[in-house]
């Protein structure tokens, strides 16, 4: 299976960044292929609401930024995970661009799987993500494979990077 890992903090050494990296080690002793688009670092704008991809543009966006670099992961995953810190109740501000660009083919082609993996400096933070989440898959047709939180003093530790290591080898 090919996982695509849409990691969505601006932090690449940060508390996402190390679970994403369990997860990744997890997912690949299963003998999957995982690819990480680290969206949290990349020039992503959110969408225009602009309805070229659906006028003209044949379900293509007419911005031409980072996002023609994750399309074609995208399109080719068979399942997505969406990996953020948790910034003020929701997805950092870059997830939510690579997100709403989600719009223009409407849905990822292929995946029928989809994970969540958050990160915050505190708990009880992650219902409004996790009804966005579910709302996502929903619209796409996907299967929930699970989700993982950490929270304050968790990240990092030995027990949080070894949750979601098997998080990924459960896959």
């Amino acid at each position: 299976m090919k996982i695509l890992v849409l990691n969505g903090s601006p932090h690449k050494d940060g508390n996402t960044t190390a679970l994403v990296s369990a997860f990744q080690k997890g997912a690949q002793a299963a003998g999957h292929e995982v690819v990480v688009c680290p969206v949290g670092t990349m020039n992503i704008k959110g969408c225009l609401g602009c309805e070229y991809c659906h006028t003209k543009g044949e379900g293509t966006c007419i911005q031409k930024d980072d996002m023609q670099k994750v399309y074609p992961e995208l399109n080719s995953a068979d399942m997505v995970v969406f990996a953020s810190s948790v910034h003020y109740f929701g997805f950092t501000g870059q997830m939510e661009c690579t997100l709403s660009r989600f719009y223009a083919g409407m849905k990822p082609a292929k995946a029928a799987k989809y994970g969540l993996i958050l990160s915050s400096g505190s708990p009880n933070v992650y219902a409004a993500i996790e009804t966005q989440y579910k709302s996502v898959i929903s619209l796409c047709g996907g299967e929930d494979a699970g989700i993982i939180t950490c929270a304050g003093a968790e990240n990092k530790t030995e027990a949080a990077l070894a949750k979601a290591e098997e998080f990924g080898k459960s896959l």
